[in-house]
């Protein structure tokens, strides 16, 4: 962790959110350069942390630059870092506002060349994410939100900023984004009462950028993950008008104890989302 205490909540206002975003946005895209510099070295070396996942000097880079960025920026805001938080261990309660961070998320996918990584940012208050950035290195492509009605995406570091939203399922069926590298035994069944026309792999936190910009209408998963792996999705995908739920309907909340999260149902609609809800646990 960066920063201060719990008890130094900063206050946040209108005028200060869009410079937090605008910061979180250029630590990601210095984040992706340092990235893709590991990336186009054919000989990087992969280790193992203790839970047998893998780690590649890009993971520990990205990091240092988007710490070194959020703590200039604000200092008074703490950070909780998946690197950082696997080599000092984790608070034993959440700050009521800081800042959760992925500086490589889908590292199996960065170990695979396929692309399909993503570097996430996302700034927590009162468990919920309200601030988010989300980007694919490979792809070029950065996703982000702060609040309903300003999701965009941006193509390439000096691109325009897109407006992006969801999409109502359409009468042909749903497109259903899951995930590439973690099979989900749940998920067969869950999506059984459904009409699908298509499920899209994808990895990393990637699936949260298809839903969000209306390519697919629903993202499902049972298989655990860390609050860093889907907290940018979230706002991002609020942002763009979906949500996040837990598999009772509930909303989908941060600061837990370890920082693990359950399963979760990420709908690009309120129509959906409310077909979701409805279905037994």
């Amino acid at each position: 962790m960066t920063g201060s205490g719990p008890g130094d909540l900063v206050p946040l206002s209108p005028v200060n959110l869009p410079f937090l975003l605008k910061i979180a946005r250029a630590a990601a895209w210095d984040a992706a350069a340092a990235i893709m510099e590991v990336y186009a070295d054919p000989a990087f070396a992969v280790r193992h942390k203790s839970d047998a996942s893998p780690l590649t000097i890009a993971d520990e880079r990205a990091e240092q630059v988007i710490l070194s960025a959020l703590e200039k920026a604000e200092p008074r805001i703490p950070a909780i870092s998946e690197e950082r938080a696997s080599a000092e261990g984790l608070p034993d309660e959440a700050p009521p506002r800081f800042w959760l961070v992925d500086p490589l998320d889908g590292t199996r996918e960065f170990v695979k060349r396929n692309g399909e990584f993503t570097v996430n940012i996302a700034l927590i208050e009162k468990d919920r994410p309200i601030l988010g950035v989300l980007l694919a290195p490979a792809l070029d492509i950065l996703y982000a939100g702060l609040g309903l009605g300003t999701a965009v995406m941006q193509r390439g570091r000096g691109g325009a900023l897109e407006p992006i939203a969801t999409r109502l399922p359409s009468a042909e069926g749903i497109v259903v984004a899951q995930s590439r590298s973690h099979g989900d035994k749940e998920l067969d069944a869950f999506l059984a009462p459904f009409k699908i026309k298509e499920r899209r792999d994808a990895g990393s936190a990637l699936k949260f950028g298809l839903v969000a910009t209306g390519e697919a209408d629903l993202y499902p998963r049972f298989g655990p993950t860390m609050e860093w792996d889907t907290a940018a999705g979230q706002a991002v995908l609020e942002a763009a008008g979906g949500s996040v739920l837990n598999h009772d309907g509930s909303p989908f909340r941060y600061g837990k104890k370890g920082f693990k999260n359950p399963g979760f149902i990420a709908c690009g609609s309120d129509d959906l989302g409310l077909s979701v809800r409805e279905r037994p646990s």
